[in-house]
């Protein structure tokens, strides 16, 4: 049966697959429509394997909801940007998240091991290696978190399109409209300036001592800063300490939004819970950012394409 343009547009709207890989399907199954999707279905597992070994270092982060108490952010990792603007892998991704605030796993080999909320004869790593074979790169489900409120609520916000994914679990005894908007300031806040800890009492004693020695041995390695008294280099260490806390935890940062440039996210919560009539504080946040910490391999994507013209 002779395979038309259309019959290969058609497929391809259908599963989102390749040109080359519709026509290829089309071919080995005489045309039938149902069963060239079923053979791109079949043929996922070797492209996924083929494909492991790519970088996927780009992609989208996701937050899910379920009621006031429960959230999940996940992060679900490409191979280019230009995927990450797919609108198939978008769909993904949204339904990883939703699929991590429904479930229960503790851990992402058994995530990955859950029935598919959107197909149950299939885990979720199946999942994923079908949408390898549609989508054509590899792609990978890096991580997930999952935060359940016991006392508060959790908000959510999500910045550049899905390049960061924050969840904030607030402490509080009342839930409404305005408790929500100052933790999704908190959120914004966390998305924007990255810090690592809610407050200092979550410092080990440990890590200040670290960065202490590390201080020393910076002030004792310049020929000027070595030489001024004990004393004052004890302050100097002192200081530059207590400049870094402020940087990484989140209560001792300059709120973002704050008039006079100077209130804390400390402050800006007592002025919150005053306007409120109870305390609202942050028990905790997570913040997921696509891509951080992989090395991201430079592409000749010019040299990609042709090559691969080449060889069809």
């Amino acid at each position: 049966m002779a395979i038309t343009a259309a019959m290969v547009k058609e497929l391809r709207e259908m599963t989102g697959a390749g040109m080359m890989d519709c026509k290829k399907a089309l071919s080995e199954t005489n045309g039938d429509m149902d069963a060239a999707v079923e053979f791109l279905r079949k043929n996922g597992q070797a492209k996924a394997e083929k494909k492991a070994g790519r970088i996927a270092a780009e992609g989208l982060c996701a937050v899910a909801l379920k009621g006031d108490t429960e959230a999940a952010v996940v992060e679900v990792n490409s191979e280019t940007d230009f995927v990450a603007k797919n609108e198939t892998f978008q769909a993904f991704v949204k339904s990883v998240a939703e699929q991590a605030v429904a479930g229960d796993a503790a851990d992402l080999e058994s995530f990955l091991a859950e029935k598919w909320i959107e197909d149950g004869s299939k885990t979720v790593r199946e999942a994923l290696v079908e949408k390898i074979a549609v989508i054509g790169e590899n792609l990978n489900i890096r991580r997930f978190q999952k935060v359940v409120a016991e006392g508060g609520c959790v908000v959510s916000y999500v910045h550049g399109g899905g390049r960061i994914g924050v969840i904030v679990e607030g402490e509080t005894s009342v839930v409404n409209d305005d408790v929500k908007e100052a933790l999704t300031n908190i959120a914004m806040q966390i998305a924007a300036l990255n810090p690592k800890y809610v407050a200092r009492a979550e410092i080990s004693e440990e890590y200040i001592a670290h960065e202490k020695e590390i201080l020393l041995a910076q002030i004792m390695n310049d020929p000027k800063e070595s030489q001024k008294p004990e004393k004052v280099i004890k302050g100097m260490i002192e200081g530059r300490v207590s400049k870094e806390l402020k940087e990484i935890c989140l209560l001792d940062q300059v709120y973002v939004k704050a008039e006079d440039g100077k209130q804390t996210v400390a402050k800006y919560l007592e002025e919150v819970s005053k306007a409120v009539g109870t305390t609202v504080s942050v028990k905790s946040f997570v913040r997921f950012e696509t891509g951080e910490g992989i090395e991201k391999k430079q592409e000749d994507f010019a040299a990609e394409v042709a090559a691969q013209m080449a060889g069809n």
